[in-house]
């Protein structure tokens, strides 16, 4: 292992409560009377216009195709002043590069969100030239193509990294991409990580910990 490939909402930001209450108010107004633990359960890992799809077909009618970027607006409005680190997660990043391996984020969301995420935790110098958005490829998770290109920016192979994922989109696409992933699963079993080939852990302060008896190469 040379690389860990981090997402970044679920597992370094604690932005999905703010993101699920605002996708569930959008889909309430818009006739799909929804709460944010349905939000979570129905699209935890997608992009937004992966999402339209599925709304569309719940509705039985198109939606405003801006709405997407209206959404977002709102997404970055609200986590450049909600966003949270989840517990143990900066601490990770530290470790990871203290055990010399290089670190990247690989996140569905856009540039625009996560500059605002990780200027409300205060690192966005930390994670400056390390971020990877969906749209920079053709294809968001499930596809594996972000991981890839996190993988070909460090000028490693995929057997050489090593995904922290949360969410079953991400589990799929680290197998998809030949990469090893453990699933981030604080509220559960991890069963349905597991099943995709994920390893499950419960604390991202057990993360440095994972990474250091795993094997690795440092050059």
């Amino acid at each position: 292992m040379r690389l860990v490939i981090f997402d970044c909402d679920g597992v370094i930001v604690d932005s999905e409560k703010v993101a699920n209450r605002l996708v569930a108010a959008d889909l309430t107004a818009l006739g799909w009377a929804m709460t944010p633990t349905e939000a979570e359960r129905l699209f935890l890992g997608m992009t937004l216009p992966d999402m339209m799809p599925l709304i569309e077909v719940r509705l039985g009618r198109s939606i405003p195709p801006d709405w997407p970027g209206r959404l977002q607006d709102r997404l970055v409005a609200a986590l450049s002043r909600e966003a949270r680190p989840i517990a143990g997660a900066v601490e990770a990043l530290h470790a990871t590069t203290a055990l010399g391996l290089g670190w990247r984020i690989a996140s569905n969301s856009s540039h625009e969100e996560m500059a605002a995420k990780f200027a409300c935790l205060g690192i966005t110098a930390l994670v400056a030239g390390r971020l990877h958005s969906h749209r920079d490829v053709g294809r968001g998770k499930p596809a594996p193509d972000l991981f890839l290109a996190a993988a070909a920016a460090e000028g490693c192979a995929p057997a050489e990294c090593l995904v922290i994922e949360d969410s079953l989109p991400g589990a799929r696409a680290a197998a998809a991409a030949g990469m090893d992933c453990l699933g981030y699963a604080p509220h559960s079993d991890g069963a349905a990580l597991r099943a995709l080939g994920a390893i499950p852990f419960t604390s991202m302060f057990d993360l440095p910990g994972l990474l250091a008896v795993a094997p690795r190469r440092t050059a």
